[in-house]
């Protein structure tokens, strides 16, 4: 594959985009005491069903047939289930959790990623009424001392734990579950445990109350608990409502409108355990009669071939990846002819989140689209969170680009509250959780007086004059922190700012200097993009990266171009040093989804941080000149 140049051809925005039906966000600006803001949407939110099997029903009476879920199977062809097939083996397994008596004391826990048989464990669940939790297989498979794991089982006590393969988790079974918690599995063993086969479950007659416990599932019953990121320490429970899930897929599809115009095709790796996936992805498919090809790629060396293999056999209607997605799948949109028409063909957006998108890829993609079709695609973003179903937030097709969040979507309530020269934002709607499973004094911190949930996030108006022009993100604001100086620095878009000038080399960073005279970085590179710069490079060899003279060479010249546009201390960053070990997941400074816990990077590589302020740094560290 070819490198990527520094910038992308310049002139790819005078193309138009490709009109698509979308919702049109506008909001009544509110003015509160001590400058507090209160943004309203004009839209009201439109009726929405009691629970989300209610849209099961209808597809599969209105489109039997059609294919709601595929897989890769063994020899390269997929493994599918249409509506029709969904909901008799979803009644079926739901009438085996009912016998079992479990409920939000005694859920179910699923341990393994995303699969056929997973959602069909999920959707008995919802059917049952029965809560359960889909936790990352990071936990199970990559932790070596399962810290997180454990404390999860403890906090949501499971009556049943899933996996598809028990083989494969056996070790983090036997460590983790109790005797007496069924283990449930497709295929697979566990040492002294029996285990209940899927099959099984699906082999159960239809309980005499089924059809009576289906119904009698309300708006406030939990559908699911969703796991934060633990980038802050552990996981919190995050309960989801038949309300929240269903009042957010109809805020999707009246924004997202064009999601009425054909039932949405995605091919999608974003893991169930997170809100993107998991709520965001799996509903909209569900909601609007659609159709999921799994992808199991990731955005990796060794994963995105296996993307590129099912986009070169699926033309996606809508595409849904992370910034780290979309960055590994463009060498290969540029290189193969094929593979780009397949992609393009009858794609009416894309959509990102998780991180923002450098213009770099962002130009870059549209480019590769005006070559396609002569138009570029529009790319959708917004701001949300696990406690918001996600959706909270949505930008418009027209004025999309990076850092841009956009405004409320109908049924939300934003508030904007003055924070150390920010503008703090919080959420209220029906999409919003009722707090945090068995953790009381957490979920009293997380809510104002008002009700309305803080996010964490700081937002500016685009045009303080006309609030209908969108907000821009402005970080965290518990990232921010103060100089010796007194000054503030604003560090989301600061690292925002870094990272984007030294693509494709750098990931993320991790910003340094409270109390102290000067910024630091503590860089964390992207081993795609340095192998871009150097293709000598071994792969997976972060310290090889990182002690390359041409790596280093060409971060430097990045760096300088970075600190030519400083307009004073606090948004110069004099030293940086570039990680030449991986984040670790077991001490809390990365989440399974490459989230960064910027603070607990810094406790534990304190002796690093205090060797770049020394007088005389090492010969690692990159200093400004």
């Amino acid at each position: 594959m070819s490198a990527q140049p520094k910038t992308p051809a310049p002139g790819t925005s005078v193309h138009p985009l490709r009109p698509i039906s979308f919702g049109n966000p506008e909001v009544t600006v509110e003015r509160g005491d001590n400058g507090t803001i209160y943004l309203r949407p004009k839209a009201k939110l439109l009726e929405y069903p009691t629970r989300i099997t209610d849209r099961l029903h209808h597809w599969a009476k209105a489109e039997p047939n059609r294919v709601f879920m595929a897989e890769r199977v063994s020899g390269g062809g997929w493994r599918k289930i249409t509506y029709a097939q969904l909901l008799e083996t979803t009644r079926h397994i739901a009438s085996a959790l009912i016998a079992r008596g479990l409920s939000a004391e005694r859920p179910i826990v699923i341990l393994s990623g995303n699969s056929i048989d997973h959602v069909l464990i999920a959707f008995g669940a919802f059917y049952a009424g029965v809560p359960f939790c889909p936790v990352s297989p990071a936990y199970s498979l990559v932790s070596r001392d399962y810290g997180k794991l454990s404390y999860l089982m403890k906090l949501l006590t499971p009556g049943l734990v899933f996996v598809d393969d028990a083989d494969k988790f056996a070790d983090a079974l036997v460590a983790n579950v109790s005797p007496g918690t069924e283990i449930a599995a497709t295929r697979g063993a566990v040492p002294g445990r029996d285990v209940t086969r899927l099959a099984d479950l699906i082999a159960t007659a239809e309980h005499a109350q089924l059809d009576a416990t289906h119904d009698a599932i309300g708006p406030d019953t939990i559908a699911k608990f969703l796991l934060t990121s633990g980038s802050t320490g552990n996981p919190k429970a995050v309960i989801n409502t038949q309300r929240m899930i269903c009042a957010n897929q109809v805020m999707l599809r009246e924004t997202l409108a064009f999601l009425k115009d054909e039932p949405p095709v995605i091919v999608d790796w974003l893991p169930w355990n997170h809100t993107f996936g998991g709520n965001h992805n799996i509903g909209l498919t569900l909601y609007n009669g659609g159709s999921m090809y799994l992808d199991e790629g990731k955005p990796m060396p060794g994963g995105i071939e296996e993307t590129v293999r099912n986009l070169r056999e699926i033309s996606p209607t809508v595409y849904f990846n992370v910034p780290k997605g979309y960055e590994s799948l463009l060498p290969y949109l540029r290189d193969d002819a094929s593979l780009r028409a397949k992609f393009f063909d009858r794609l009416h957006a894309m959509f990102f989140s998780g991180a923002a998108l450098s213009p770099f890829i962002w130009n870059s993609l549209d480019e590769l689209a005006v070559q396609e079709k002569g138009y570029r695609v529009p790319m959708l973003t917004g701001l949300g969170a696990t406690e918001t179903s996600p959706f909270f937030m949505s930008v418009r097709p027209a004025t999309s680009r990076s850092g841009h969040v956009g405004l409320p979507v109908s049924g939300n309530d934003a508030k904007l509250v003055p924070n150390n020269g920010k503008l703090e934002v919080r959420a209220k709607g029906p999409n919003v959780m009722p707090g945090y499973w068995r953790q009381p004094e957490i979920t009293a911190k997380s809510f104002d007086e008002e009700g309305f949930y803080k996010l964490g996030d700081a937002l500016k108006p685009v045009d303080p004059d006309d609030f209908n022009a969108g907000l821009d993100f402005d970080g965290r604001v518990g990232e921010d922190f103060k100089l010796a100086s007194g000054t503030w620095v604003s560090v989301g878009p600061l690292r925002a700012r870094f990272v984007g000038t030294c693509a494709p080399l750098v990931r993320d960073a991790v910003i340094a200097g409270i109390n102290r005279d000067e910024i630091s970085a503590l860089v964390v590179l992207d081993l795609d993009g340095c192998r871009l710069i150097n293709p000598q490079l071994p792969a997976n060899d972060l310290a090889a990266a990182a002690n390359d003279p041409i790596v280093r060479a060409a971060f430097r010249e990045r760096f300088a171009e970075f600190l030519a546009g400083a307009t004073g201390s606090s948004t110069r960053i004099s030293r940086a040093v570039l990680l030449d070990t991986p984040l670790s997941i077991d001490r809390g400074e990365v989440t399974d989804k490459g989230s960064i816990n910027q603070r607990a990077v810094l406790e534990n590589r304190s002796v690093l941080v205090e060797s770049i302020y020394a007088e005389t740094p090492p010969a690692s560290v990159i200093t400004a000149r």
